[in-house]
């Protein structure tokens, strides 16, 4: 509720009071609710102003300067242009105010509200220029001034100002003009912090990173410019403090990010090269948050001439050597130091492979080979480690980071070379157990690429795995054990191996010790790989299957494990495949027959033997990767079973309806087993139909909106079902409707929006004649015609795609069903200006970027269905509905932009055109 009467300074004052000092939490609560409701009423700027004129104390001050940055930030558009002005100059009193002993989150609520409102404020033309006349005489304004000039371009492109394309050009114009008497002032105000203090330095120096990044500030002589100078030598110095130390390297950052001309770039590509001794000493003194500035350095400085280290396959380009510079880091022993530079190694290795030049990659081969030596000292654990890593500990994420950038780069030296030299290591005299481990490691993150006919090293790395004994330590078998499961592929072409392989996993799989995990990760991965030559151990793994649970592996391993068995059983003949499928699945739903006779439901224990979902997902591991050749005049084994299992499954949805993952895991599991018997399951359709609809009523779990377009791709090209799901369509339509139709409705329901519309894209795909005759499309259009300015990716896009699979029938050139032409004419006739109007509203002022691909596809398939004197009204009244003027008094789209839109959206003739229309069209308003 907003608030009616202006509340005194007083009254505010001690709501403030109680906030921040009452020791009671009800007060407090109280108290912050009416204070929130204060700041969104009008009357928050004069009180908020009253405030900071009193100077009371330290949170009403800083409750008033974040009020008023807020305000600007979020209801400029509250005060009259008249009033900028007052607004204004009462900013620039307070912070004339400012002094050396002001708290420091009061200035930046203040200077942040006035850089903000210089960027909202059409009418005043120069306010870089003037802050400069009117603070930079005053002393003790500098910091404040400073901090000012720092948040005005960071903030060009805040979410929340949205200045829009045309204002920030011009900004920027503003900006440009006024650089030479910043720089001029900048210059000043470092020297002054010379004989000073640290802080105006620092302050100085952020500013002028900023004003670099945004590429205000000329940079043709910047490595002579003093700013940059005194970066350098901030750098150079043992004796810099942290902070400082931070800032010059922001700066340095912000200098390498920007456009530099060849001879700048040779320049500071020298000068950074000579801030090696200084990397160091920052080692020696063990000063790790220096030696991750420069190894920061070095990375961005490799990013910045990235192009032209790649830019010639016969002669190397001088700055590849920075390369050598990252490397000394990636030496680092703290892993966190290397972890700096792993985006750098990505994007070498992936714009190699796209370029796949063998000469070129030669390059780089000495570097890669350098940095998986650097990758395999630092993956090396403690010494005195004696268990397993913990999986959630920050060196176990490393490890899996190391991981990932192997597999990435290995491509580089040769994965068999890798392996190669990784083996030679472990045959090194006097290999710790930690050394072996990663070189083990290293090994199981290369061996899937490793050619499966190779026989020279990898037969006794095997035989060495198969022979460990108990006391090897423990973390050398686990990372043995993965090696084994990431050698599937060798092992597929060894079968000569593969009995004894079995026997060791499963010895292992019975071990307490932590190793069952890795051995049913490997054993999944084998199962996978060997499915043929599995097919003589099924009886073995129908009892693995049955004794998941007396095995220390969680259930995610256990399905995992299932999957593999399921792909092996699919290999099967029929009547092994039927017995050994049946007696799997009976493992699952035994329990859960046992959970469903066992009384009222309990809490459910999530991922608990007494979690039913714990059971259903075991079961849709089996369904779902049982997937045999079967013609289509036999009966799929599959579906037996779901006949059998129906009842159960029945009393599951009953049981557990008022848990939604409960829920959700059911229907994954008749949906699975729908998708691998089709049409055999008709029988089953209209009892879960049935079921699904009185409890989707009850409890509006879209899950079921979701099992229902599976059905209807499964049944819907059955006539005899089609008036059965139409009949479904329109009994979730009420429920839905109620539920989306509340306020906020549509953003608190995603999940729903989008199952809904992606049910009804499926009947537009598959039935499209029935459904578009129903009484149902137009409540259904209407509906989604609401849900366009939802930025909720899936849910948009489902709609999206809704608008798509409908006006596609009634395009002029579609032969398909030439019924449906002129249902969707009269559709797009009636409803056309109302979509067109929110598709544009949407994209301005809802949707991200990403997601107008989709608006565009709407776009175009609606022009090709109305004729383009009626698409071309329809745009031109959404664009003369958008505000021409924002509430700062600036142009936000000119009539030249707007009928350039216009015209680029009628003369496109695909949806990537529009797309770029859209995107830069909406950027004047963003």
């Amino acid at each position: 509720m907003m608030m009616e009467v202006a509340p005194t300074t007083d009254l505010v004052y001690q709501g403030i009071c109680t906030l921040f000092h009452n020791t009671n939490p009800r007060e407090k609560e109280k108290a912050s609710k009416w204070l929130e409701e204060f700041q969104k009423s009008i009357y928050s700027w004069t009180i908020a102003d009253e405030l900071l004129q009193q100077k009371r104390d330290l949170h009403s001050c800083y409750f008033a300067a974040q009020t008023m940055r807020n305000k600007i930030q979020n209801s400029f558009n509250e005060l009259p242009p008249s009033s900028h002005e007052s607004l204004r100059d009462s900013l620039i009193t307070h912070i004339g105010q400012i002094t050396i002993d002001t708290d420091n989150i009061i200035v930046t609520q203040l200077c942040l509200a006035l850089a903000d409102l210089s960027l909202l404020m059409a009418s005043w033309k120069q306010p870089i220029l003037d802050l400069l006349d009117m603070l930079s005489p005053q002393p003790q304004s500098m910091w404040p001034l400073l901090e000012i000039l720092t948040l005005i371009p960071e903030e060009m492109d805040s979410r929340y100002l949205r200045l829009g394309a045309n204002r920030r050009e011009e900004v920027h114009l503003q900006l440009e003009a006024a650089a030479p008497k910043v720089m001029e002032y900048l210059c000043m105000c470092m020297h002054v912090s010379e004989t000073n203090q640290e802080k105006i330095l620092n302050a100085t120096l952020r500013c002028y990173s900023t004003w670099v990044a945004i590429h205000a500030i000329r940079l043709q002589q910047s490595a002579q410019n003093p700013l940059t100078q005194q970066v350098f030598k901030l750098l150079s110095m043992e004796s810099t403090s942290r902070k400082l130390h931070d800032t010059a390297t922001e700066c340095m950052c912000a200098l390498l990010s920007t456009s530099l001309d060849p001879q700048f770039k040779l320049q500071i590509f020298n000068c950074i090269c000579m801030l090696e001794p200084a990397y160091h000493t920052s080692v020696g003194t063990e000063d790790i948050d220096k030696t991750m500035n420069y190894c920061r350095i070095f990375t961005v400085l490799c990013e910045a001439f990235f192009f032209e280290m790649l830019q010639s396959d016969d002669m190397p380009h001088y700055s590849i050597k920075g390369l050598d510079l990252v490397l000394i880091c990636v030496g680092h022993f703290d892993y966190e130091v290397a972890e700096i530079t792993f985006n750098l190694w990505y994007s070498l290795s992936e714009e190699l492979f796209q370029r796949n030049n063998d000469t070129l990659t030669a390059h780089f081969k000495p570097h890669i080979e350098r940095l998986l030596g650097a990758l395999y000292r630092l993956a090396q654990m403690e010494s005195d480690q004696e268990g397993l890593l913990d999986e959630n500990d920050s060196f176990s994420d490393f490890r899996r980071k190391v991981s990932d950038l192997i597999k990435d780069v290995a491509f580089i030296v040769g994965s068999g070379a890798c392996f190669k030299q990784m083996f030679l290591l472990l045959q090194s005299p006097g290999t710790t157990w930690e050394s072996t481990e990663s070189a083990l490691f290293i090994m199981q993150n290369v061996a899937k690429n490793i050619i499966p006919d190779e026989n020279e090293i990898i037969p006794k790395v095997v035989e060495a795995i198969l022979n460990l004994t108990d006391k090897t330590h423990i973390a050398v078998r686990y990372t043995s054990i993965m090696l084994l499961g990431e050698l599937c592929d060798w092992i597929e072409n060894h079968p000569e191996t593969l009995q004894a392989v079995l026997d060791f996993l499963l010895c292992s799989l019975q071990q307490k010790n932590g190793l069952a995990a890795a051995a049913a990760i490997a054993l999944t991965s084998i199962c996978s790989s060997c499915r043929q030559k599995m097919t003589c151990h099924i009886f073995g793994l129908v009892n693995i299957a049955g004794s998941l649970d007396s095995f220390e592996i969680n259930n995610d391993l256990a399905i995992g494990l299932l999957k593999g068995i399921s792909l092996i059983l699919s290999r099967l003949p029929r009547n092994q495949l039927d017995t050994a499928m049946r007696e799997i699945i009976r493992f699952q739903l035994e329990p859960l027959a046992e959970l469903v006779k066992s009384g009222p439901v309990a809490v459910v224990c999530k991922g608990e033997r007494t979690d039913p979902a714990y059971w259903v997902d075991r079961a849709c591991a089996v369904i779902r990767h049982t997937n045999p050749d079967v013609s289509t005049d036999e009966m799929h084994p599959t579906l037996q079973i779901l006949n059998e299992a129906w009842p159960l499954i029945s009393q599951i949805m009953d049981k557990y309806q008022t848990d939604v993952r409960v829920m959700e895991r059911t229907c994954r599991l008749i949906r699975y087993s729908v998708r691998m018997v089709r049409k055999q399951a008709s029988l089953l359709v209209e009892p879960l139909i049935n079921q699904m609809v009185c409890l989707y009523t009850l409890h509006h779990h879209s899950c079921f909106l979701y099992l229902g377009s599976v059905f209807v791709d499964e049944f819907a090209k059955v006539d005899e079902c089609i008036n059965g799901l139409l009949a479904m369509l329109k009994a979730f339509i009420e429920p839905t409707f109620k539920m989306l139709q509340v306020e906020n409705g549509l953003k608190n329901n995603p999940d729903t929006v989008d199952d809904f519309f992606r049910l009804c894209s499926r009947f537009i795909d598959c039935c499209p004649l029935p459904f578009l005759q129903s009484a149902l499309v137009t409540p259904i259009f209407q509906c989604a015609l609401l849900a366009c300015t939802l930025d909720h990716r899936e849910a948009n896009s489902s709609v999206m795609k809704f608008f798509c699979n409908l006006l596609k029938w009634g395009r002029s050139n579609n032969y398909r069903l030439s019924e449906c032409k002129p249902l969707v004419a009269e559709i797009a006739q009636q409803n056309g200006e109302a979509l067109v109007m929110n598709l544009v509203h949407a994209s301005v002022f809802c949707l991200h970027s990403y997601m107008l691909p989709d608006v565009a596809e709407v776009l175009t398939e609606l022009k090709a269905v109305v004729t383009s004197e009626q698409m071309e009204s329809y745009l031109k009244t959404a664009l003369d509905a958008l505000p021409r003027k924002n509430s700062g008094g600036y142009v936000t789209a000119t009539q030249l932009q707007l009928d350039e839109f216009c015209n680029t959206v009628m003369r496109a003739t695909a949806p990537k055109s529009v797309t770029v229309a859209l995107k830069t069209f909406t950027r004047l308003f963003r």
